[in-house]
C-alpha cells in the first residue's frame, strides 16, 4: 500500500509543480504579491511530496518488496543493508527519483532561506525550478515509472551488478547528482534575471553560494567516482576518459569558471552577460550528461537506460531547456549594460582568461566525447576517440591555466601590475626549478621522465605561489597576524586551501603516469615477482565464503629489502545474484604511493594470472580532491553567504524591458 502512496504523491508533485511554475511567473510580471507568494509553499508541498515518494521507494528496497519491479530487478534478500538501499539509485528509475528529491530540496532551500531575495526574482527563479520539476517528474511518470508492480509476486530478486556493490559507489551518485542538480539554481536564477532584466553585484552574491555548493559535492562526487574505479575495477588507472566520466566533468569545468566569472560582478559588476551565459551552459551540460547516461547512447556500468522513449523524451526536455534559455539569452543579452571597465593586466583580465582556457577545455572534451555519437549517426561507423586525444588537446589549455593561478590572485582589480606581481613570484618560480632538476636527477634525466618532472614542477609551482600569497595577505611576518589570519573573509581562505588542493593532485597525476609500473604474468604458489623494490611472493589460494558471494582469495606476501611489509589478499569473487564474477583488488599504501595486487583467472590446477601495479604519489590525488572540497566548504561558511547579499542597484541601471527599448 505505502508504494501507492509514493506514486500517487509523485503525481501529486507534478501538479503542484506546475502551479509552481506558472503562477509565480505570472506574478511576477503583473506584481502581484499574492500570486508570487505562492512560489514559497509550491516549493515546501513538492519537497514534502517528492519526499514521501522518495521514501515509500526506499522502504520497497530496505524491506525487498519484490513486489515492484525496480526492487526485483536490482535487489536480493542476502544483500548488505546498503546495497539494498544504493540499490534504489543504482537503476535508472530510482536514480531519477534520487534526482527530483534533490532538485526539490534545492528548490525549498531558496523558498525557505531566500528570504532578502526580491520578491520578484525569488518568484522567477523558483517558477524556473518549477519547469525543471515538471519536466523530470513527467519523464518520470511517464516512461520511467519505479511503481510498478510484479505479479505474481516473486520469491526473490536478481540482484544489483556486483560492481556497483561498494561503499564508494553507494556514496558516489548521491553526490554527484547533487552537484549535477545544484547547477540547476545558477540556470534559474540566470534565467529570471533575463526575464526581469537585471544582473548586478546583488544578483552575483545570491548565486554564488549556489554555484560553489554544487561545484563542492560536484568535486567529491567525481573524486569517488575515480577512486572506485582505481581501486575496484581492477585496471590499475583511475581516469579512462570514458564518456561518462567525460558527462561529469565537462560541466565541472564550465563551473569552475563561472565561480570565478561571478566574483567579477560581485566585485566589479563586469562580465554580467559571459556569468549569465556560463550559467546556462553549466546547467545544460549537466542535463547533457543526463541525456547521455539516460537515454542509452553509451554502453557503460553508469548507464542504465536503453530505451530509446526514454530517449527521445530527455532529447526534447533537452531541446526546451536548453533551446528556451538560449532564445531569451539572444533576446535579452544584447541589451545588457557591461559594467565596469578595466585593463587586460587586472585581477578582471586574470579571470577572464581563466573562464576563456576552461570554457575551451569543456569544449574540446564535449567534442571528443560526442564526436563517435555523431558520426556513427551519420555513417553508421563506430569509432573511439581515447586518451591520446584527449591529453593532447587538454594538456596544452591545462598548463598555462595553472601559471595563471598563481599569477592572478596578485594582480590588482581594475588594474594591476604584472611585473610587481612577478616579482612576488621568484620565489615560487624558483621552486619549480628546483623541484624539476631534482626529481630528474632522482629518476634520471630521460624523455620518458621530462613530463613527470614537469607536472610535478608545476605543483611546486601553484603550491608555493598560493602558499606564498596567503602569507603576503596576512603578513604573517609582522605583529597582528593571528588577528589579520581571524579578520581575512573565510572565501579567501577557501580560495588557498582549494589552489592548494589542485596542486596536490597535479602532483599525483603527473607521478603515476610517468613512473606507474605494472607487472603481469602467470604464477604457481611460491614462485616471487619484484616490482618497484617490492618481492611479491604468492602463498597460494583458498576459498572463501562472502555474504552474496563466493570467492578465490590469493594470498601474497609483499616484501622490501628482506622484510615483509604486508600480507596482501585480492579474491576473484562470484556472486550469486546476479551470477557475474569481478576481481577484488587489495591495495597496500604508503600514503605517498600505492602498491596492488590482482587475481585473475586460474591456469590449469595450480596457475593464476597476477597483475601488480606500483603507483607513485597516487594517494595525492584523493588528498588534492579532498583539499579542493573543504576549500569549497570554507569558502561556503564564509559569513557574507550568511547575512545575504548587498543592496541592489538602483532600477535604472536595469536592462530595459522590451516595450520601454520600444517606446525609447
Amino acid at each position: 500500500m505505502f508504494i501507492e502512496v509514493g506514486h500517487f504523491a509523485l503525481i501529486l508533485a507534478l501538479m503542484v509543480a506546475l502551479v509552481q511554475s506558472i503562477v509565480p511567473l505570472v506574478g511576477a510580471q503583473r506584481g502581484s504579491a499574492a500570486m508570487m507568494a505562492v512560489a514559497k509553499p509550491a516549493a515546501l508541498v513538492q519537497l514534502g511530496l517528492i519526499a514521501t515518494a522518495f521514501a515509500a521507494l526506499l522502504h520497497a528496497f530496505i524491506t525487498s518488496d519484490f513486489s515492484v519491479v525496480g526492487v526485483y530487478q536490482n535487489s536480493h534478500t542476502t544483500k548488505p543493508l546498503i546495497y539494498k538501499i544504493s540499490g534504489l539509485w543504482g537503476n535508472h528509475e530510482g536514480s531519477l527519483v534520487l534526482w527530483v528529491s534533490i532538485l526539490a530540496i534545492f528548490g525549498a532551500s531558496v523558498a525557505a532561506f531566500g528570504g532578502n531575495l526580491p520578491p520578484a526574482l525569488k518568484a522567477r527563479a523558483l517558477a524556473v525550478q518549477g519547469m525543471i520539476a515538471v519536466g523530470f517528474i513527467a519523464f518520470i511518470l511517464f516512461t520511467s515509472n519505479p511503481f510498478l508492480r510484479v505479479l505474481p509476486t516473486p520469491e526473490d530478486g536478481m540482484g544489483l551488478n556486483p560492481q556497483l556493490q561498494d561503499p564508494g559507489l553507494a556514496i558516489h551518485p548521491p553526490m554527484l547528482y547533487i552537484g549535477y542538480v545544484g547547477f540547476s539554481m545558477a540556470f534559474s536564477f540566470a534565467v529570471a534575471a533575463l526575464i526581469e532584466g537585471r544582473v548586478d553585484a546583488a544578483w552575483a552574491r545570491w548565486v554564488r553560494p549556489w554555484t560553489l555548493a554544487a561545484w563542492t559535492f560536484l568535486t567529491m562526487g567525481i573524486g569517488l567516482g575515480s577512486w572506485w574505479a582505481y581501486y575496484t575495477v581492477g585496471w590499475g588507472g583511475y581516469w579512462f576518459w570514458d564518456p561518462v566520466e567525460n558527462a561529469s566533468f565537462i560541466p565541472w569545468l564550465t563551473g569552475t569558471a563561472l565561480l570565478h566569472s561571478a566574483i567579477v560582478v560581485e566585485k566589479r559588476e563586469a562580465l554580467k552577460s559571459w556569468t549569465i551565459l556560463l550559467s546556462i551552459v553549466t546547467f545544460s551540460l549537466s542535463l547533457l550528461g543526463t541525456f547521455l547516461v539516460r537515454s542509452g547512447v553509451l554502453t557503460s556500468v553508469h548507464a542504465f537506460a536503453s530505451d530509446p522513449t526514454r530517449g527521445v523524451f530527455i532529447l526534447a526536455l533537452l531541446g526546451l531547456a536548453i533551446g528556451g534559455s538560449f532564445t531569451l539569452y539572444a533576446i535579452r543579452a544584447p541589451r545588457m549594460q557591461g559594467g565596469g571597465l578595466f585593463a587586460p593586466i587586472s585581477r578582471e583580465g586574470g579571470l577572464l582568461i581563466n573562464n576563456l582556457l576552461l570554457s575551451t577545455a569543456a569544449a574540446t572534451v564535449l567534442l571528443g566525447t560526442l564526436y563517435p555519437l555523431i558520426t556513427e549517426v551519420l555513417s553508421a561507423n563506430k569509432i573511439s576517440v581515447g586518451a591520446p586525444y584527449f591529453n593532447s588537446v587538454f594538456l596544452p589549455l591545462f598548463i598555462p591555466l595553472i601559471i595563471l593561478l598563481g599569477i592572478g590572485p596578485r594582480l590588482a582589480w581594475k588594474r594591476g601590475d604584472l611585473k610587481g606581481a612577478l616579482d612576488r613570484l621568484k620565489i615560487a618560480a624558483g621552486a619549480a626549478v628546483a623541484v624539476f632538476a631534482v626529481v630528474l636527477l632522482i629518476q634520471g634525466v630521460r624523455l620518458a621522465d621530462l613530463g613527470g618532472a614537469a607536472g610535478i614542477a608545476m605543483a611546486a609551482w601553484l603550491a608555493t605561489a598560493t602558499i606564498s600569497e596567503w602569507f603576503e595577505r596576512v603578513r604573517l611576518n609582522r605583529p597582528g597576524a593571528w588577528a589579520r589570519i581571524g579578520n581575512l573573509p573565510r572565501a579567501a581562505h577557501g580560495m588557498t586551501v582549494a589552489h592548494l588542493g589542485m596542486a596536490v593532485l597535479i602532483a599525483g597525476v603527473s607521478a603515476s603516469q610517468a613512473w606507474k609500473q605494472e607487472s603481469i604474468q602467470t604464477m604457481t604458489p611460491g614462485q616471487s615477482v619484484n616490482i618497484a623494490g617490492y618481492t611479491m611472493t604468492f602463498e597460494g589460494v583458498k576459498d572463501v565464503q562472502g555474504p552474496n558471494y563466493f570467492a578465490a582469495q590469493a594470498t601474497f606476501i609483499a616484501a622490501k629489502d628482506g622484510e615483509t611489509i604486508a600480507t596482501m589478499q585480492p579474491e576473484l569473487r562470484m556472486y550469486d545474484q546476479p551470477k557475474q564474477q569481478i576481481t577484488f583488488t587489495n591495495v597496500r599504501t604508503t600514503f605517498t604511493s600505492d602498491l596492488i595486487a590482482i587475481l585473475g583467472e586460474p591456469q590449469g590446477e595450480t596457475a593464476w594470472v597476477t597483475r601488480f601495479y606500483y603507483e607513485p604519489l597516487v594517494p595525492f590525488i584523493w588528498y588534492g580532491v579532498l583539499l579542493m572540497a573543504v576549500g569549497g566548504f570554507v569558502s561556503l561558511s564564509d559569513r557574507r553567504h550568511r547575512v545575504g547579499a548587498p543592496k541592489r542597484a538602483t532600477a535604472a541601471t536595469a536592462m530595459p524591458l522590451p516595450e520601454a527599448a520600444a517606446a525609447e
